[in-house]
């Protein structure tokens, strides 16, 4: 009796450092994807149904930002080269949602309990959030490009396109494109 309780504390622990938040191994062919991470397929049709956002253009967006790291963070800035000094942004999880963007979500849509690192929560905040963008700016939800520009400068940012003067972030935008395309392709050809 007295071994069985430290073995199931330890046990516990263990299983609580166990992360989901792994990325796929193949992240290049969406189907394998969705096959090795089925949670990945029921949190990005959920959001295609609720918010119309195809799933292609959500991994895709997810691909970019996180490489489907539920856990992903902006790189940590130093001083001096050892004096830690924070990131660059307040970015996180699977999509990198910032905090402001993530509490209106959480406000409007997901309520109080949402986490960044929570597949189908990141799901139903990027679906939302590119819906609100279609609404708002008449961007298609097909438009991997125009979506992930006003995706990551804010719907303000792309409306005064600030994008323009960013061109690393113009080809950061087509490879989104040329990616969607891609999954939309492989999606296709597989039952997810």
């Amino acid at each position: 009796m007295s071994r069985i309780i430290p073995t199931a504390l330890i046990l516990l622990a263990l299983a609580g450092c166990a992360s989901n938040s792994r990325p796929p191994s193949n992240a290049e062919n969406a189907c394998a994807i969705l096959q090795e991470r089925p949670d990945f397929a029921r949190a990005v049709h959920a959001s295609e149904a609720k918010w119309g956002v195809p799933a292609h253009v959500q991994l895709a967006t997810m691909y970019q930002e996180s490489s489907f790291r539920g856990d992903a963070r902006p790189p940590r800035r130093w001083f001096l080269g050892f004096i830690p000094r924070g990131r660059a942004s307040t970015a996180y999880g699977y999509g990198q949602a910032l905090d402001g963007t993530w509490e209106e979500y959480q406000q409007k849509e997901g309520g109080w309990a949402a986490r960044r690192d929570n597949i189908h929560h990141a799901a139903d905040f990027m679906g939302w959030s590119m819906n609100e963008t279609s609404r708002s700016l008449g961007i298609s939800k097909y438009d991997a490009a125009n979506q992930y520009l006003a995706y990551h400068e804010g719907r303000t940012g792309y409306r005064q396109g600030r994008y323009l003067q960013k061109p690393w972030l113009m080809g950061v935008a087509a490879r989104v494109d040329t990616r969607s395309q891609k999954y939309a392709n492989q999606l296709r050809s597989c039952r997810w």
